[in-house]
């Protein structure tokens, strides 16, 4: 199961018309069968991709025993065998093998609390005739996505935004409040989305429906609680855990391969893949070989043995896909790496259904280069606050070490919002034509408050937890590898792992200069050893000198575009362009956070 649309309409008729016209909008996310059904007022449609086999699987949605609860998932839930013996000993009758079924029966056990008892990624949705509502909840981590909006005659839930456009009374218009936090941070945190009037259901979150009115809540919470505990047995239990997540992945009766960089997370679980028999694995790079994995990756695939292909992206095709790909993302998400993921995800759909990866390792196990922040700061922290502070303003930029003094004389909340800080509160003042836009430490403040008393590198991955990931990581991980008709499973991210990992002190999180350390140290011996110290490179795209060459004059037409004058002061963009262009800024990422935006404006707002 891939993809679904839940109506409830609020006019008691059964929307047949409209919801065929939906499914349609995200038939890449299950080619492979659609069907629909409806009780009452709700109609629900899903879309299914071929991962189990079709003829163990019942058709979406799905009924139980007497007809009272209908349901609709995105779901794989790597538990689901060991629900369905227990929901068998109680009497339920299953008409298939399908974990959805299984969310459907164990919530007519259990009712909300069945959120609780399920292991994996999910998005659903239960019709209850008896109550007269809907529930449903999302992933801890937000792996699989959920959007909702409601229009005069619908309340409506979807796997993508673009399946409520063909509904009644539905406008696609621009949120203008997130428009600056996508400035900020390279995507719109959630839950607001670029489009005025949907929302993402959070991560963590059930909800409800009922009488007219949306109420959700939150059944889980990430918490990290550190103990002091000797380094062999964390590494013990690191591999003991991590092998159980990657042996639960596997469960699928198609084809499974894995994304393979030069980093050690896709390199661990490559290895503990190989552990079970054979996989193929897949790598992309460019020309470009500053900025390529391909060698390393190759070499990591010749250690393990994999069936290991290979792409090379060249900036022509990658810029030529950039329309198509933005459509699929739904919202503007400026990450160049996206796109990266889209080409490795369409070269392994062409041999496999399924691929494993290393998303969520280093919010998990804390795999940031930027984590280390907090510890190389401290000795400029032993100096009195007024002198670094006054340091920190007079220290000649011309000499080394000043912002290295601004930064040790702020707190974590004023110097970090994330892994992506793009434009700054008065570099956004300057770009904006709008004026009195809510900061972006709205977002980031609430976050920092509830991680009060960790240390500041806990704080970091807390944070990035609630934002970056689901917003940026998850989102391109699903909406690029949906673009090939591929599922994408994130063992990291299984929330078993992430118990685990939240008891990691500090000390083996970060050791010696190398972050991960616990990580790298568990799994020693069974990956390759350059692997073990290798530095995180995260799909590094060459977009720097693209957008100075290649693609310089393809990236000025576009932002050049008149109709970006009702948002950006033009002026200022084509300083930021001649500034790149010059060589005396790297202003690549701003340029790029603009272009994805000026693309996205064209799918979907003109």
């Amino acid at each position: 199961m891939s993809g679904f649309i839940a109506l409830w309409s609020k006019r008691g008729t059964r929307p047949a018309a409209d919801l065929e016209r939906a499914g349609a909008a995200f038939r890449h996310r299950g080619p492979d069968d659609y069907a629909a059904l409806s009780r009452g007022p709700a109609a629900f449609a899903s879309r299914q991709l071929k991962v189990f086999d079709l003829s163990e699987e019942v058709h979406q949605p799905v009924l139980n025993e007497d007809g009272t609860l209908m349901l609709v998932a995105d779901c794989e839930i790597y538990n689901y065998q060991e629900l369905q013996m227990e929901l068998r000993r109680r009497g339920h009758v299953f008409r298939s093998k399908s974990d959805g079924e299984v969310i459907l029966h164990l919530y007519e056990d259990e009712g909300e609390e069945c959120v609780k008892r399920l292991r994996g990624r999910f998005a659903f949705c239960v019709y209850d005739g008896r109550r007269q509502r809907l529930f449903g909840a999302r992933d801890r981590f937000g792996i699989a996505p959920l959007y909702y909006t409601e229009t005069a005659d619908y309340f409506a839930l979807a796997s993508e935004a673009k399946a409520f456009f063909i509904l009644p009374f539905f406008t696609a218009r621009l949120n203008r409040e997130a428009l600056p936090h996508y400035l900020t941070f390279q995507y719109v945190p959630e839950p607001q989305t670029m489009f005025a009037g949907v929302y993402k259901i959070p991560p963590a979150r059930q909800f409800f429906w009922q009488q007219g009115s949306l109420s959700i809540r939150r059944y889980w919470r990430p918490v990290f609680s550190p103990q002091k505990r000797p380094l062999e047995e964390l590494k013990e239990q690191a591999g003991s855990i991590l092998r159980e997540a990657v042996r639960l992945h596997t469960g699928a009766a198609v084809p499974y391969g894995a994304l393979l960089s030069s980093g050690i997370d896709s390199t661990i679980i490559v290895a503990l893949l190989r552990e079970l028999g054979p996989v193929s694995t897949f790598s992309v790079g460019y020309e470009e070989q500053d900025y390529s994995e391909l060698q390393a990756a190759a070499e990591t695939a010749r250690y393990l043995e994999t069936d290991h292909e290979e792409y090379i992206i060249t900036p022509g095709e990658y810029w030529d896909n950039l329309p198509r790909l933005v459509w699929h993302f739904d919202e503007p998400v400026a990450d160049p790496a996206a796109i990266a993921l889209y080409y490795a995800a369409r070269t392994a759909g062409k041999k496999v259904t399924v691929i494993l990866s290393g998303e969520g390792a280093d919010e998990v196990f804390g795999g940031y280069g930027i984590y280390k922040e907090p510890l190389a700061l401290r000795p400029a922290r032993l100096l009195p606050r007024p002198l670094l502070s006054a340091a920190g303003r007079f220290w000649p930029a011309f000499l080394p070490g000043k912002n290295y003094l601004r930064r040790a004389g702020l707190p974590l909340e004023k110097r970090y919002y994330g892994n992506a800080f793009i434009f700054s509160e008065e570099e956004k003042r300057r770009l904006l034509k709008q004026r009195n836009f809510p900061p972006a430490s709205r977002i980031t403040a609430p976050y920092f408050e509830q991680a009060r008393g960790l240390d500041e590198v806990t704080k970091m991955q807390y944070l990035d937890l609630h934002t970056w990931l689901p917003g940026d990581i998850l989102a391109k991980a699903d909406k690029m590898t949906m673009a090939s008709s591929v599922r994408i499973r994130v063992p990291y991210l299984d929330h078993r792992v992430f118990e685990f990992a939240a008891t990691i002190p500090l000390c083996y999180k970060i050791r010696r200069g190398m972050t991960k350390y616990l990580l790298r140290q568990a799994f020693a011996g069974v990956v390759p050893p350059a692997a073990t110290n290798r530095p995180k490179r995260g799909f590094p795209v060459p977009t720097r000198l693209w957008l100075r060459s290649t693609l310089a004059k393809e990236t000025a037409d576009l932002l050049e575009d008149p109709e970006l004058g009702q948002y950006f002061n033009r002026a200022c963009i084509r300083q930021l362009l001649s500034d790149h262009m010059e060589g005396s800024t790297d202003n690549s990422r701003k340029l790029w956070t603009l272009v994805i935006f000026a693309l996205w404006r064209r799918q979907f707002i003109r």
